[in-house]
């Protein structure tokens, strides 16, 4: 099973390719899409949609995990964020990708076992359980494949229904 984690973003979008098999862990591709500022918003959502279809079709993930917006402070950023979680989202559906989504609640308890954790135990399992010799930068990335281990670990599973609740 290959999944595709994401940790969606405009400047930074992480992202995570596993393949999940026999209850073994084995990493395929892990980086980020990058946008620079002070381009105008159209063109940086063109890159996002761009580049994850690429990597879609490179790697034909069975299902993506991404992680559920939240909102902070910045409108305009949450906005931006939002508006390339969206285009995330266009290029899983129109390649036919499962998408599931998880809050960091529910990633930090899958992949540490505490719902509370800190980044940097998130960061230090994930080099864990994927066998890595360092942790990955930059922290979107290391986000991006503790989502799609905490994919691997409920979203084919009847433990996500109760994992929801």
């Amino acid at each position: 099973m290959i999944i595709l984690g994401i940790d969606p973003g405009i400047a930074i979008v992480g992202y995570g390719v596993i393949d999940y098999s026999n209850n073994r862990f084995h990493v395929l591709d892990y980086g980020a899409v990058t946008t620079p500022a002070h381009t105008p918003i159209e063109d940086r959502l063109e890159t996002v949609y761009s580049d994850i279809t690429e990597l879609i079709n490179r790697y034909h993930p069975h299902r993506m995990s991404i992680e559920e917006l939240f909102f902070n402070s910045n409108q305009k950023t949450a906005i931006q964020v939002a508006e390339a979680r969206g285009v995330i989202l266009l290029a899983a559906r129109k390649n036919g990708v499962i998408i599931n989504e998880y809050t960091p609640l529910q990633v930090k308890q899958a992949v540490v076992g505490y719902g509370r954790a800190e980044k940097q135990q998130v960061q230090s399992m994930i080099t864990t359980i994927l066998g890595l010799k360092r942790v990955p930068k930059p922290d979107d990335t290391a986000d991006a494949l503790a989502l799609a281990v905490c994919d691997a670990h409920v979203g084919g599973s009847r433990i996500k229904e109760y994992f929801n609740n």
